[in-house]
């Protein structure tokens, strides 16, 4: 009976070599299918989005073939013509009216800013100070010296920002 159990021995292995193939040829297959749903799923999404600006395409043409129609019917707007349009500043000047007795004057902004004898664009943040203060307002302000620092810090040069009116 040894030789009939060395066949039976040789016959279990066989069939687990057989089922271990049969699992691994199941688990390539279910991977494969895997990815075939990951796939369909990625195109589904894309369908959806591209479904999504469409419908926002559509809507906002339809929404301005709305506007158009409100423009022409009820409101009355219409293209600008070839005619209205000014070739000049004193075209349009000469349609603006002088302004009324009671109307309030213009604001405008100017930078107060102390001169200095080498104005430049980055004059303030390149140039240091031998004593490292600038006189702002009567007052003396200490300055970064480094450009690092001056960068870090607010601008010294812009003291500070008056209305002017007419």
């Amino acid at each position: 009976m040894v030789g009939g159990s060395r066949i039976r021995q040789i016959g279990w292995a066989l069939v687990l070599a057989i089922c271990f193939a049969l699992l691994l040829a199941l688990t390539f297959k279910v991977n494969a299918v895997k990815s075939d749903v990951r796939l369909a799923e990625r195109r589904i999404i894309a369908a959806q989005q591209a479904k999504l600006m469409l419908e926002t395409e559509f809507e906002t043409r339809a929404s301005q073939q709305q506007l158009s129609n409100w423009n022409a019917v009820e409101f009355g707007y219409s293209a600008p013509r070839a005619d209205q349009y000014l070739e000049s500043e004193r075209q349009l000047a000469a349609l603006g009216t002088p302004r009324g007795v009671d109307a309030p004057s213009p604001v405008r902004v100017a930078l107060n800013r102390p001169a200095r004898e080498s104005e430049g664009l980055f004059a303030e943040w390149i140039e240091g100070d031998a004593d490292n203060a600038t006189p702002v307002d009567g007052r003396d302000v200490v300055t970064a010296s480094g450009l690092a620092e001056r960068l870090a810090s607010p601008a010294v040069g812009m003291a500070g920002v008056a209305e002017v009116s007419q």
